[in-house]
């Protein structure tokens, strides 16, 4: 027995830049108060945001209609505020364009999705007139998603348990005919989720089970048979190949579970959390691994950060708040606050109060400069391909940019495609010599009065021109720089500084996970020497 638990037990040393991450909440003036938030029972997030505004889900007399509101537009609402009224029925959910600040859709019990334009200064008036009506399903639409990479192609589900795909840049205002129509569920689906390139569809059905289905072909390529998970919302994890549920056991206990995305007949990893009823919101970053678990009912949110090794799922903390959530909106990436450490922000609807409640999620810094390490490369809002390419069978994956304040906002790189984000810039910049100083950096900018413009790190992108850029070697744990041709302008100069220093934050990273796993060597070797002298 004491060699069994010698061997069993191994301490956990484990080393995270997210290990301290806290919940922050804005001010009660910095929210927005006054908010009719729906009634609906509908386990939706009810709520949409974007960097410019926020929408809402809201009780309307007479139909269904949601609420637009700047995001700037923090305190009391008023009541009368303008709202988009335009559907006949409640409506159950609204998504933003990813490519378009100024689109959203919406579905509705009265079996149509609309797609809506919102004017650039807000919605100063009714709007009741959509831009599309989408015109296909028998019986109320549930659940919409938009392609994550592809413009112009939206997915719709409802009671009629069919998933319909849609194609948006056609001449017709009222669209009758989806580009194809899956008919693979046997009930209601109840969430839906892409890979990151959008080749693959997820979901999560009320019969409890997960699906992975081809979504131009609608060919079910994976399902799960699992009884000891009942699955309710499911979550592709960006590249790592897995899928996360949100569900409940056997026992009727709220529980997660991690599932190998080729193979769904047994969940790799599985946790129960609680004894409560709600639905839990799963919500996932993949720039920083990171996985907020939000309770449908609860104040509060667990977060965890994923690993693609044994045990996969790291508890980190988790924030409380004595105000239940009803939903939850999400702030895309490039809508933060860098300047803080913000690494996700949350929306609360609070319906007790009649409150939209903003929640930060800081990595405390001493620092308030830019950190290079928690802002990795992160999709931004330019489509990687048109909706034609898409159908005919093109993947891409998404257009990165660069977090940085001051870094052109429309400097990008798709992801995979081996292009260096400054070759489409007017100005190309070659790879040099690294071992700036700070020093030379502070004088640089000086120099030019602080007008900085910044680029994107090459280190982390992949060239293939082989003339123009060059490449930096390690050896003995010092840079090489003797296969690099030395800068030959002052911002090529400043290019190779940001590249020094995501070189150095990758070494040392490295080095902090090699520390880790010694210690953990070292431990295992003492258990089994301990365990051979009680033998």
């Amino acid at each position: 027995l004491k060699y069994l638990i010698c061997m069993t037990w191994r301490p956990q040393y484990r080393s995270s830049k997210y290990r301290h991450v806290f919940g922050k909440p804005v001010t009660k003036e910095n929210c927005y108060d006054g908010v009719p938030i729906t009634r609906s029972v509908h386990d939706n997030h009810l709520c949409t945001v974007n960097p410019r505004f926020i929408a809402v889900i809201t009780e309307c007399a007479g139909g269904g209609a949601f609420l637009v509101l700047s995001i700037n537009h923090t305190g009391k609402v008023d009541p009368h505020h303008p709202k988009v009224s335009g559907h006949r029925g409640n409506v159950l959910d609204i998504k933003w364009n990813p490519f378009n600040d100024f689109c959203i859709a919406s579905c509705s019990e009265d079996t149509t999705v609309k797609i809506w334009d919102i004017p650039e200064h807000g919605v100063l008036k009714n709007i009741t007139v959509p831009r599309k009506e989408l015109q296909c399903h028998s019986r109320r639409v549930g659940l919409i998603e938009w392609h994550p990479t592809a413009d112009n192609i939206i997915f719709s589900t409802g009671y009629d348990y069919q998933v319909m795909v849609w194609k948006l840049d056609v001449p017709e205002q009222v669209i009758k005919n989806p580009v194809r129509s899956i008919s693979v569920h046997s009930d209601v689906v109840l969430s839906m989720s892409f890979n990151t390139d959008g080749s693959w569809l997820a979901t999560s059905c009320k019969d409890k089970k997960i699906r992975v289905i081809d979504p131009r072909t609608g060919t079910l390529l994976q399902e799960t048979n699992c009884k000891s998970h009942k699955a309710s919302k499911v979550l592709f994890l960006g590249n790592l190949k897995m899928l996360l549920s949100t569900g409940n056991s056997r026992w009727n206990h709220r529980q997660i579970a991690l599932w190998d995305q080729e193979d769904l007949s047994q969940p790799s990893y599985s946790e129960d959390l609680d004894g409560s009823s709600g639905v839990l919101f799963p919500f996932y970053d993949p720039d920083t691994h990171m996985l907020y678990i939000a309770g449908k009912g609860d104040g509060n949110i667990r977060y965890y950060e994923i690993s693609p090794e044994k045990p996969y799922v790291h508890y980190l903390t988790e924030y409380r708040s004595l105000l239940p959530q009803k939903g939850m909106g999400v702030m895309p990436k490039r809508g933060l606050d860098v300047c803080s450490c913000e690494i996700f922000r949350f929306y609360k609807l609070v319906t007790i109060k009649s409150l939209i409640e903003p929640l930060s999620m800081i990595v405390p810094r001493r620092s308030e400069s830019y950190q290079e390490d928690i802002y990795p490369m992160t999709a931004g809002n330019k489509p990687s391909m048109t909706a034609d390419e898409w159908i005919s069978g093109l993947n891409k994956g998404p257009v990165m940019i660069s977090l940085r304040p001051g870094s052109k906002l429309d400097s990008y790189v798709e992801l995979g495609s081996g292009k260096d984000p400054t070759d489409s810039m007017e100005t190309q910049h070659s790879r040099s010599r690294p071992g700036l100083s700070l020093l030379i950096q502070e004088r640089l900018d000086a120099k030019e009065g602080n007008a900085r413009k910044v680029y994107p790190p090459t280190s982390l992108l992949p060239s293939t021109d082989e003339k123009s850029s060059s490449t930096t070697y390690v050896s003995n744990g010092k840079l090489d720089s003797t296969h690099c041709s030395p800068p030959k302008t002052e911002n090529e100069l400043r290019q190779m500084f940001y590249k020094q220093q995501e070189e150095i934050r990758r070494l040392k990273e490295q080095l902090n996970q090699k520390d880790v796993r010694i210690k953990q060597l070292e431990l295992e070797i003492k258990n089994v020497r301990n365990s051979q002298a009680n033998l």
